[in-house]
């Protein structure tokens, strides 16, 4: 294989780190081997670039300056502050009843479960830096080998620890499984985590990840691999609120078996930079597949949403709705690809992007994609890009409503719609709480400014 040289500071930053606290990672047997094969794989390709189509609206490679030391290693399990806990979390989410996981700086620190909720018949539940190379081999070494872009190997290369699950077969938890990575320290440092998940056949599970700090110029990375097998539900929600100075990286991996239903959503407010990717791979037939994203982007804020959605198998459904709220200067990104393979008949795939332009500074770039090599289907993609309309605000001033009311209602309205397809009662009020808390600071914002 031919290695191109690395170049640019982030990546030469990206090599030292490594070779600096590759003894220190966590993992036995074929771990260490994995993390310097994921390694080599990004010097060999680099940080994405604009050349790359995945990446055009998305450099990293010119954007990525400097990358910032690894996360200091703890002593020991950290220390939970609860206050500072329920700050980043927001009111809603910090006591939404829940079995709770708690990750500090990339490094597992507490769990908070109701006695009737412990792990046992219905689910498992470990951290990555135990069971990493002890156990379950083959499905934690298949995730470490599959990465499909080189932030994810470098995820694969520098993992300290995350949340290894598997949800019984047919049981069905009451309660939403959510684990909680916190930022905790304004000084900036990179955090790695990976998640890997399994719902055996017939279960039922709401899966939440908030991902949140309380500020400071932190790197996230980010990886998620789950595993739905036949005829489970799946509810899988994501917060992304490390904090505006912040560059999110972040990977979902998703297999569907024949008959599962998987439904997921994602909410990012205001990072300094967002690449949230999300693969799906249907690997059984009848199976469905549906996606919500709510965008919210100010100041220089860059949020890019991809997907690739495979129709590997017939009979299949998606469906990916995405909003955009842009102020100031941010810009938001929508890459969206369907691919329908050949004996993929019966597919039905649509998708819909939306984006509301607050100033005439920002920009939403949107490419959706259809790549059908099947004849019998029903697939359709649509964008809109669009400022708040003058009429309907002047309908609501005319019932008495002032003008920066009125224009927060609508704004609310634009995105609340894939808020409200969010199946679990208390996170949907949750996310709803998060939207009008930064549709309130942004007003504060421009009423300051």
């Amino acid at each position: 294989m031919t290695v191109t040289p690395i170049k640019t500071k982030a990546e030469q930053q990206y090599a030292a780190q490594f070779d600096a606290t590759i003894a220190s990672l966590p993992g036995a047997g074929w771990v260490p081997a994995a993390r310097r094969a994921a390694m080599h794989r990004f010097v060999a390709e680099g940080l994405p670039h604009r050349r790359l189509e995945a990446w055009k609206y998305t450099d990293l490679r010119a954007t990525l300056k400097d990358v910032p030391a690894p996360a200091p290693s703890a002593a020991g399990r950290p220390k939970v502050d609860a206050a500072k806990l329920k700050a980043a979390l927001g009111p809603e989410l910090a006591r939404l009843p829940a079995i709770r996981f708690v990750f500090i700086n990339g490094v597992f620190a507490a769990a908070d479960i109701p006695d009737a909720h412990k792990p046992g018949d219905r689910y498992q539940f470990g951290t990555l830096a135990e069971t990493l190379g002890t156990k379950d081999v083959d499905w934690m070494q298949a995730g470490f080998a599959a990465e499909q872009s080189s932030p994810a190997a470098l995820n694969a290369a520098f993992a300290t620890d995350g949340m290894v699950l598997r949800v019984m077969a047919e049981a069905k938890l009451d309660l939403p499984i959510h684990v909680v990575h916190l930022i905790d320290g304004v000084t900036p440092s990179s955090v790695t985590t990976r998640n890997l998940i399994r719902v055996d056949h017939g279960a039922q599970v709401t899966l939440l990840e908030s991902h949140v700090g309380a500020g400071g110029a932190h790197h996230i990375n980010s990886v998620t691999h789950l595993h739905v097998l036949d005829g489970a539900k799946v509810e899988h929600l994501k917060l992304v609120a490390d904090g505006s100075q912040a560059t999110h990286l972040s990977t979902w991996s998703i297999d569907v078996e024949a008959g599962a239903a998987y439904q997921a959503f994602q909410l990012s407010e205001s990072p300094l930079l967002a690449r949230n990717d999300v693969n799906v791979t249907f690997k059984g037939e009848s199976a469905s597949f549906s996606f919500n994203a709510v965008s919210l982007g100010r100041g220089r804020s860059h949020i890019d949403t991809t997907m690739v959605i495979d129709h590997a198998v017939p009979r299949c459904a998606s469906r990916e709705n995405i909003r955009a709220v842009l102020a100031d200067e941010a810009r938001g990104v929508f890459q969206g690809k369907v691919i329908v393979r050949p004996d993929a008949q019966k597919s039905d795939g649509k998708q819909m992007a939306k984006a509301l332009l607050l100033s005439p500074n920002t920009e939403f770039d949107s490419k959706p994609e259809l790549e059908i090599y099947a004849d019998d289907v029903i697939c359709g993609h649509g964008s809109t890009v669009a400022e708040m309309d003058d009429d309907q605000v002047f309908y609501l001033m005319a019932r008495g409503i002032p003008e920066v009311q009125a224009r927060a209602l609508l704004t609310e309205a634009f995105a609340a719609e894939a808020i409200d397809a969010i199946q679990h009662e208390g996170i949907r009020d949750a996310m709803r709480g998060r939207l009008q808390a930064w549709l309130s600071a942004q007003h504060e914002g421009n009423r300051a400014g």
